[in-house]
């Protein structure tokens, strides 16, 4: 069923360097916000250099970005931010694929709770452990080896492959909107996220709100002269929960298969500052899921009417209301249209390139990601990458060499397919 060009170029699939590659991204610590995440920036585009693509290396204009009404939001101070788009040349006569993938990657987390430095990778066999390892590192890899493969079996393309490396898409997805502010476009997208051999083609929305709920200081001795501001939370907390059970309601089929598919977690809980003082503030911080198709807008506003009910019912809060704001990433939610042709290009090439059994199903998933922007850009978009998020943002974070080279090769007849040969 393969034509000879596309032969020959899954043939030149380098195993050997998708090994070699992992490891050496994987030692720059890349945290989002760090140095290090603009110094993985300048290290790929020297690779897409080296590939012979055209290479766009950009500091954004920050104060720029953050006024634009549509920001996504950002949760890490930063002084700096680098996009990194590679064109193939020529290729004027199809359509252009976007390859897109985020460099930068989440802090370690308790370091004993790995074995060993989480930014030396540890190999074990066929599976490299390390943070980034999946998410998503690996598919960064896959992306230059595909595009390593394609040029070392000289095959020429009709139209054209962009490789877009972006910052910041663990908090909000600054490099994204910075990189489609430019100007850098596509016919069709594929992100290579981690989704654990599935074709991720809708995302979930997230939102980060605060929560203040005020109380009345006193002496511990005389508490019953002030008012907890933890105890005032409680109902707040439970009406959370009720709103949390009310969104979850008849989720889209793409997202049945998730217990909780609109998630609404309270992630941290900050009051007091002395033991023994009646607190006079908390705050929560969380996450509330973004339905399918629902405008960001509308979850908001179901949020704070669900905490102002809770106040209104309550003695204390009633006339001491909490205050409800939205710091932080703000993820919409992006799906593929129904019937787009990039869902079956992508199943069929990683079928053809490596085996029915490897045939990918389709679901949604219940993070946000840079597709919500891409497709709100007008840009076809989904996700198909090595490993499964479910070992994202944990000490335990791997991927196997073998679903990346997978990954790659379902890639090369994507692009083959997707933007035509000569």
């Amino acid at each position: 069923m393969l034509t000879d060009q596309e032969a020959a170029a899954l043939g030149s699939v380098d195993e050997e360097a998708v090994g070699r590659t992992l490891l050496e991204l994987l030692a720059i610590p890349s945290v989002t916000g760090s140095a290090a995440e603009s110094e993985i920036q300048h290290h790929l585009a020297g690779r897409l250099e080296r590939l012979g693509l055209d290479v766009d290396l950009w500091s954004m204009d920050l104060p720029e970005l953050l006024a634009d009404p549509d920001f996504p939001g950002m949760e890490v101070p930063r002084t700096e931010a680098w996009g990194l788009v590679g064109h193939t040349a020529g290729g004027d006569d199809g359509p252009t694929l976007v390859l897109q993938g985020h460099v930068d990657v989440v802090p370690p987390g308790d370091p004993a709770a790995w074995q060993g430095d989480p930014f030396v990778p540890r190999v074990t066999g066929d599976v490299v452990h390390g943070r980034g390892a999946c998410d998503m590192k690996a598919g960064l890899v896959a992306h230059l080896a595909a595009l390593a493969a394609v040029r070392a079996a000289g095959v020429r393309l009709r139209g054209r492959v962009a490789v877009h490396f972006v910052v910041g898409e663990e908090d909000g997805g600054i490099g994204a909107f910075g990189t489609l502010r430019r100007g850098h476009r596509g016919d069709a997208c594929v992100i290579t996220e981690p989704t654990a051999g599935t074709l991720i083609t809708a995302n979930a929305g997230a939102l980060t709100f605060r929560v203040a709920v005020p109380g009345k200081a006193a002496h511990a001795s005389s508490r019953d002269a002030g008012v907890s501001a933890i105890d005032a939370y409680v109902p707040l907390h439970a009406a959370l929960a009720r709103l949390e059970a009310a969104r979850n309601t008849d989720p889209d089929p793409l997202m049945a298969e998730y217990p909780i598919p609109y998630a609404l977690s309270v992630g941290t809980v900050r009051s007091g500052d002395w033991a023994s003082s009646v607190p006079d503030l908390l705050v929560a911080e969380g996450r509330l899921g973004v339905r399918l198709d629902e405008d960001p807008a509308h979850a908001r506003a179901e949020l704070e009417r669900c905490v102002a009910e809770a106040c209104a019912a309550d003695p204390w809060l009633r006339d001491h209301p909490a205050t409800v704001t939205w710091p932080g990433g703000r993820f919409a939610s992006g799906r593929l249209s129904q019937g787009h042709p990039l869902r079956d290009t992508v199943r069929d090439a990683c079928t053809d390139a490596n085996g029915w059994a490897s045939r990918p199903r389709e679901r949604g998933a219940p993070y946000g990601s840079d597709l919500r922007l891409y497709a709100g850009a007008g840009i076809p978009t989904l996700q198909f990458g090595p490993e499964d998020v479910r070992v994202a943002h944990s000490a335990e974070e791997r991927v196997s060499l073998s679903e990346v080279v997978g990954v790659a090769r379902a890639l090369v007849l994507t692009v083959l397919r997707t933007v035509g040969t000569r």
